[in-house]
């Protein structure tokens, strides 16, 4: 009996250190939504539904498909039009301060324009227009401070902000464009000091468009290393729709001009915004899960995470076709992307029956993993739905393992090695 408990208290032990280890090396991995028109959508009375048709908050509906952050964008004076405005500091801090509410992370983008700010168009704001160039390096500084000193003030301070949209042609044409790389740093910096003065924890990302454009990438973070440039995150769109091309043409260069981003620069990346056409259901839900799993790919986890780019926002609302919802107010299959997993597929079921987990669901913090049916060496690894390894532990010849999973919270993969054959189990952890 001595000896028996002794083993168990190793057992613990060990466990215990080796998630210690995981909490502290392996961020959860980003699966956001970038939802700035949601408060919109409710204020004009639209109704949103769950997968099985139950009437729900948008965000908790986001939840249910394992979105764990959401993304807002700030104007600086926008006017009331239902898409194309709103998304002022007031409206914006209300939205982050309840998803925060609701144990999501948060990511602010910085427009620094009254309406849209993209490679088409970045244009100052209409009480910026005559300002000189000092004034808008002022300009920029205070409008970032207020904009997250509001939210820190309410408990709402977010863990990324971009500063600017879709920036390879620079911001605040045409002070700030990117043909001019010694106003542009400064103006980049200036929106970098501001966040830093609020929050020094607050990563800082500069967002390109066309993330399958290593040139493109390459000339411009080349300049912003030239020019002094602080950052902490590169961002990065992908969107096939607008490049013409089906996702399987360019994935590929997805992934090697993020890894190239990794290599070049030192700093961790981030797809913050994706989508497929909401009536090509199947190739969207393609092309996302090929992207998590290009960004859970990227080495040394600096790949962070995947935000899809309003998926709420349904067509007969927003006129926007790269949706994820349906005209009955539901998400459509292609958002269970989200519940897939890169590493061995949510949908996995082959030789499930093989490992007894109790209880499953677990809400008591402590997971119990039965082996009395393996004989030798049993590798165990619990993993999230993009693949990273929460925990993961050599039995050898044990009746039962333990995992401490108080930490965690949603869906995960268990995944057993014995004898060179394969065993999943989901796990639902409350």
């Amino acid at each position: 009996m001595q000896t028996v408990r002794k083993e168990k208290i190793f057992l613990l032990f060990f466990i215990l250190i080796t998630l210690g280890n995981n909490v502290a090396t392996k961020a959860q991995f980003v699966k956001g939504a970038d939802i700035g028109w949601l408060q919109q959508m409710e204020a004009t009375g639209y109704k949103f539904y769950n997968s099985n048709g139950e009437q729900k908050e948008c965000m908790q509906i986001l939840m249910e498909k394992q979105i764990n952050s959401v993304r807002f964008r700030v104007f600086v004076n926008p006017s009331t039009s239902k898409t194309d405005g709103h998304c002022s500091k007031k409206e914006v801090a209300q939205m982050a301060l309840r998803a925060k509410n609701l144990g999501l992370r948060v990511m602010i983008d910085f427009h620094y324009s009254d309406s849209w700010a993209d490679p088409s168009k970045q244009t100052k704001p209409a009480a910026w227009a005559t300002h000189t160039f000092s004034q808008l390096l002022d300009d920029v500084y205070n409008h970032t401070y207020e904009v997250l000193d509001t939210l820190k003030s309410i408990g709402a301070t977010p863990e990324w902000v971009q500063v600017g949209n879709e920036i390879a042609g620079g911001i605040l044409w045409p002070d700030g464009s990117s043909s001019n790389w010694p106003q542009l740093s400064q103006l980049l910096n200036k929106g970098y000091d501001a966040v830093k003065a609020i929050d020094n924890s607050i990563k800082v990302v500069l967002h390109l468009e066309g993330g399958s454009d290593n040139n493109k990438f390459r000339w411009f973070f080349d300049n912003a290393k030239n020019y002094s440039v602080n950052y902490d995150i590169i961002g990065a769109s992908y969107y096939p729709y607008w490049d013409k091309v089906d996702y399987t043409a360019n994935i590929d260069a997805l992934g090697t001009n993020l890894n190239d981003m990794v290599s070049r620069y030192g700093k961790e990346v981030m797809v913050v915004e994706t989508g497929g056409e909401y009536n090509k259901v199947q190739n969207t839900y393609d092309m996302l899960v090929a992207v998590i799993k290009k960004v859970s790919a990227v080495p040394d986890h600096k790949g962070l995470g995947v935000i899809y780019w309003e998926p709420e926002g349904e067509k007969s609302w927003s006129g926007y076709s790269l949706s994820c919802w349906s005209s009955i107010g539901r998400p459509t299959a292609a958002l269970d992307a989200f519940l897939t997993d890169p590493t061995v597929g949510i949908n996995e079921n082959k030789n499930q029956s093989g490992i007894i987990v109790f209880p499953n669901p677990n809400m008591d913090g402590n997971l119990t993993i039965h082996l009395k049916d393996f004989q030798g060496v049993s590798m165990l690894k619990l993993v999230d739905l993009s693949g990273k390894t929460m925990a993961e532990l050599a039995c050898n010849n044990h009746a039962y393992a333990l995992f401490d999973v108080s930490y965690l919270h949603g869906l995960y993969i268990l995944i057993l090695t014995n004898n060179g054959k394969k065993f999943t189990q989901k796990l639902l952890l409350k």
